[in-house]
């Protein structure tokens, strides 16, 4: 399984590449927001280090804009557009789902209902510039700095581990939207009666 082709690359460096790219870019939002805050802060959903919505968005970005790579100006316009549209779509699928999302830009100029914002979509192109100026290089040169045995002991721990903390984050979450949502309508409905 490890071994098998998709979009021209083995299973095993495309999950090594989405579990660097979910923790790089739980560590610099992390940071970020942390400076923003002036305190620590943790801007996963899990517990652990770990933001999959990067591991996605970055190999997505990869493979979608690859035809692309060698065109910083049309990297940079696409890469902005497609992840603005991500990030609009991953709101939209997390106010469906918990009834709220994680991440506010009302206070941003430009903003649409505070999921996307102006500032938010230049820094994305920004950031697929880097992609494919020098990250994904980084990346790929880190997942190969480990023998493809110790590597895939790694990417099961590491897979494992994250599994039950989005598992028991997610059960607690799922809990909550379902009492915010159906247990008030009950509420007020009792009340009425």
């Amino acid at each position: 399984m490890w071994t098998r082709q998709i979009l021209g690359t083995d299973v095993y460096h495309l999950v090594s590449w989405f579990i660097l790219y979910s923790m790089l870019g739980w560590l610099v939002e992390s940071i970020y927001m942390s400076f923003c805050n002036k305190k620590i802060t943790n801007r996963g959903f899990a517990k652990g280090p770990f933001c999959p919505i990067y591991g996605f968005g970055a190999l997505g970005a990869y493979y979608i804009l690859q035809p692309m790579s060698g065109h910083f100006i049309g990297l940079y316009i696409s890469g902005a557009a497609l992840a603005t549209f991500f990030e609009y779509l991953v709101a939209r699928l997390m106010d469906r789902v918990f009834g709220e999302v994680w991440w506010d830009y009302s206070d941003k100029p430009f903003n649409y209902k505070g999921i996307i914002c102006l500032e938010s979509t230049i820094a994305w192109g920004f950031y697929t510039v880097m992609l494919f100026g020098f990250l994904q290089n980084f990346i790929m040169h880190l997942s190969n700095r480990v023998s493809m045995t110790i590597g895939l002991r790694i990417c099961k721990f590491v897979l494992v581990i994250f599994a039950l903390d989005f598992g028991s984050q997610l059960a607690r979450a799922l809990k909550k939207s379902f009492s915010e949502r159906y247990l008030e309508k009950f509420d007020i409905y009792f009340r009425r009666n």
